[in-house]
Formats: structure tokens, C-alpha cells, sequence
């Protein structure tokens, strides 16, 4: 970039969204104008493989697309930068102030559990437009999916136990911190403590007290009485300097306050969570506060929360931030954006390892009389497959398709259903065997066909 050109810090903003992309969209945009290269494409969005730790992914993140897509412009400001780069032409730069996405999408449903090599979006727009696209759809469906195929494995663990998301301090930078909320929502995450992402998503804000507040008064029950005048309902963080010492505390602010003692619950922090929940849960029943909750954080993730409930810890809730705000065990998945067919016809790649299935697709999910699913079938899209039909239109010419975005508690509701339609071992934490994708034979036969005819035109060159 050119130098005095500078943005000033902070967030990205709407206008700045079509910068939120590679270079090479750009430029591969200004020599598809130059070219005339301007033909129907559809390009798929899917993932190559699973982590070992997932025994499926759950699809996140299409509404942030959709939104993100209605308002793709660029304004004179932005072309006035883009200018001064020196990389592109006056006339490129003369069509990019029209460019907008007309295109069509399919995909997903949000919360839908899905696997290796299924498309979760598709494309149907002109070449530029479905290329330009194909950063931003990445970066956000690639971040929701990470962090709620990470949060419904949190969720399963506490079984049924609130969780709430403690992770902002520690996310990988402002967007991420709001976005990962949202995902975790969709997952079945209760709260969060981030204020924004929990008024902009109407996600139920929680929050306790940190260590500094009890070091600020000196002692615990100093600090408790305080946060007592303040908020009556709060929860008594009680491990700063000796976590029974703390409970103690606890019962001795309900003698002095009698009937006004309206504390809901003791948060533990540290240490041996399950021995202290149980430590903390007699000395609470035995004083008559049976009523206050055992609410644990701390390095939390699903592994750890398994074992804390497999010793019968008596804990009701749960605060998790970090190891599933990074997704630590599996922070990114093997994902990818690819051209299948252009002006009709089918395109695919021959990459060692990255061979491509030509052409519009459909998933159809087959299931039992049990009501789980038995396996997947990915088929050409004018196939007639058995089973549901998983792919859906949610976008025509550019605008987003009435009742295509529920609400984020409807698409909870919707996961939950769908998560519990999954055959149990795929439920667990520990690796199940893979569940059953097949390839169409049409479509196989087609891929077959589409590798043969491209081997011959590489063999042969028309130069």
C-alpha cells in the first residue's frame, strides 16, 4: 500500500466491508471485467475433513453472511483509497461503484450438524460476484462453525447444566469476541458476560465478581456485604484467599442479614473444583442454605467438566471461557470456497488431496424409525435422493428470503432438535466411528467423467 495512506484503528466498519478481503479477489475481479469473463458460476463452500476430536461440525454463521452480503457496496471513499494504491485501473475502479451481490445462495440451516466434504453454502451469482464473496464467507462461517462445533460439546458435557461464555478477554480480537457469542448461543450456551454481543444478540448477560474486587476490601465478607448492598442477588466469589473461608464468610453475611439475605449462590474458581463443590455444598446445607447455587469456572472445556460430574460434584452451573473461545483443542478446520461450475459446465480440481466434486449439489440425510439419522448421501442437485433435503434457497438476486433468518432462540431450539436426532456415540466427547457420507453414483460417475476430459485437455493443450 502506498505510503500516507492510513485508516484509523478500531472496529470494522460497514462501509469498510468489501475491504475485508484478500488482494487477490481484486485483482482476479479486475481481469474478469477486462476479460468479459462475466458467465453464471457456482461455487460451494465445505470442509475437507474433521478434526479428530469432532464427531461432526455444527454449520454457524450464515445470517452474518446474508447480512453481510445485502449490503455489499463500495462507496467513493473506499474506490478513492483503492485508487491510491496504484493496483488498479480507472475503469475497474468505475465499475466496482456499481458492484453489488445479485446472486443466489443456498444453504444450511444454522445449527445443523454436518461433515466432511458437504457443501454448507453454495453460490449461484456471475463470476465476479461469486468470487469476490468468497473471503468474508469463509472467515465468518469458519469462526462460528469452530466455536459451536467446540460449545455444543461443552454443552453436552455439563448435561444440562447452564454454561455461560466467560471468553471475551481472551478472543482473538474484537469481531471474533462478539461472533463467538453468538455461535455459542446457537449452540446451547446460556449467557454471556460480554455486554455488547449480549445486547446486540439479546443473549441474558451473567456476571459474578473478580478477585481484585475482594482484594480491593480486604477481607471476604467485607467485600460480600458490599456487593450485597449493590446487588442482592449475587454470587460470592469465595476462593480470592481460602475457598472454605469464604464459604464462612457466606453464612455469616446471612446471619447478619436475616431475612434480606437474597445471595443466590458461591462461585468456585480454582483448585479441586468437584472435592470443593462437595466440601462447600455440606457446610452450606448444614447452615440451611441449601437454596444457594455451586456455580464452577476456571479452565474449563468439556474434557474437564466430564470428569469434574463423573466424581458427583454437586455444581449447578458453569462459566467457560477460554478453551472454548479458541476452540484450543481444534481452533481451525480444513475449509474451502470452490468454483464447481461456470458457464454450465461442471469445474473441479485434480490437486493431490484436494480432488473437488463437480457441479451443484444436495445433501440428503436419510433416517431411521428411531427418528436418527442413518447417514448422508451427497447427490447432483437434479437428482431425486431419499431422505431430507438439507440444503435450502435463502437468498434470490441479492436479498435474503422471507423467514430464512429466524431468531437466535429459534435457531437454538432448532439445534437441539437436531443435535438429538444424531446417533448417540456421535454425541459423546471420545471419537465415533464415522458417520455414513456417500457420494451419489451419478455423481461420482460425473466426477470420473469431468477428471478424464480434463486430463485429456492437459495432455493436449490448445495453445
Amino acid at each position: 500500500m502506498s505510503e500516507g495512506l492510513s485508516w484509523p484503528e478500531g472496529p470494522v466498519t460497514e462501509e469498510e466491508l468489501c475491504l475485508v478481503t484478500d488482494l487477490y479477489e481484486l485483482t482476479m475481479l479486475q481481469t474478469y471485467f477486462e476479460e468479459g469473463e462475466n458467465g453464471p458460476a457456482v461455487f460451494e463452500m465445505f470442509f475437507r475433513s474433521l478434526p479428530p476430536s469432532r464427531n461432526f461440525l455444527l454449520s454457524a454463521g450464515l445470517g452474518t453472511v446474508l447480512q453481510y452480503l445485502s449490503r455489499l457496496r463500495f462507496t467513493s471513499r473506499i474506490l478513492e483509497s483503492l485508487e491510491r494504491t496504484a493496483l488498479f485501473r480507472p475503469a475497474f475502479l468505475d465499475y466496482l461503484a456499481h458492484f453489488r451481490f445479485r446472486g443466489d445462495v443456498w444453504a444450511l440451516a444454522e445449527g445443523t450438524p454436518c461433515f466432511a466434504r458437504e457443501p454448507v453454502l453454495q453460490v449461484h451469482a456471475t463470476l465476479p460476484e461469486a468470487q469476490f464473496v468468497e473471503t468474508l464467507i469463509l472467515n465468518q462461517i469458519h469462526l462460528q462453525t469452530v466455536i459451536a462445533s467446540k460449545a455444543i460439546r461443552v454443552v453436552l458435557a455439563a448435561q444440562g447444566r447452564p454454561v455461560v461464555d466467560f471468553g471475551l478477554r481472551r478472543a482473538h480480537g474484537l469481531d471474533a469476541g462478539l461472533k463467538l457469542v453468538r455461535a455459542a448461543f446457537i449452540a446451547g450456551v446460556e449467557s454471556t458476560s460480554h455486554v455488547l454481543a449480549g445486547l446486540r444478540y439479546d443473549i441474558p448477560l451473567r456476571g459474578t465478581m473478580a478477585h481484585s474486587a475482594i482484594q480491593a476490601f480486604g477481607e471476604d465478607l467485607i467485600a460480600f456485604r458490599a456487593f450485597a448492598r449493590s446487588d442482592p442477588h449475587t454470587i460470592c466469589l469465595v476462593d480470592t484467599f481460602d475457598t472454605m473461608a469464604g464459604v464462612e464468610a457466606v453464612i455469616r453475611l446471612r446471619d447478619e442479614l436475616g431475612e434480606a439475605f437474597q445471595v443466590r449462590g458461591i462461585r468456585l474458581d480454582s483448585g479441586d473444583l468437584a472435592a470443593l463443590a462437595v466440601a462447600a455444598r455440606t457446610r452450606l446445607d448444614a447452615a440451611g442454605l441449601a437454596q444457594l447455587t455451586i456455580f464452577a469456572s476456571g479452565n474449563l472445556d468439556e474434557y474437564e467438566i466430564e470428569r469434574i460430574l463423573a466424581r458427583k460434584a454437586p455444581i449447578d452451573a458453569f462459566g467457560v471461557g477460554t478453551r472454548m473461545d479458541v476452540s484450543a483443542d481444534a481452533p481451525a478446520l480444513d475449509c474451502a470456497y470452490k468454483l464447481v461450475e461456470y458457464g454450465g459446465e461442471g469445474r473441479m480440481k485434480l490437486s493431490v488431496g484436494k480432488v473437488g466434486l463437480p457441479g451443484a449439489k444436495q445433501i440428503f440425510r436419510e433416517r431411521g424409525r428411531d427418528g436418527l439419522a442413518r447417514g448422508d448421501s451427497i447427490s447432483m442437485r437434479a437428482e431425486e435422493g431419499s431422505g431430507q433435503a438439507l440444503l435450502r434457497p435463502v437468498m434470490r438476486g441479492g436479498k435474503i428470503l422471507p423467514d430464512v433468518l429466524p431468531s437466535l432462540p429459534e435457531i437454538r431450539d432448532y439445534c437441539q432438535s437436531a443435535i438429538a436426532a444424531l446417533p448417540g456415540p456421535l454425541r459423546d466427547l471420545t471419537p465415533a466411528p464415522p458417520y455414513p457420507v456417500q457420494i451419489s453414483p451419478r455423481l461420482e460417475a460425473w466426477q470420473a467423467e469431468l477428471a478424464a476430459r480434463i486430463g485429456k485437455r492437459i495432455a493436449n493443450p490448445q495453445w
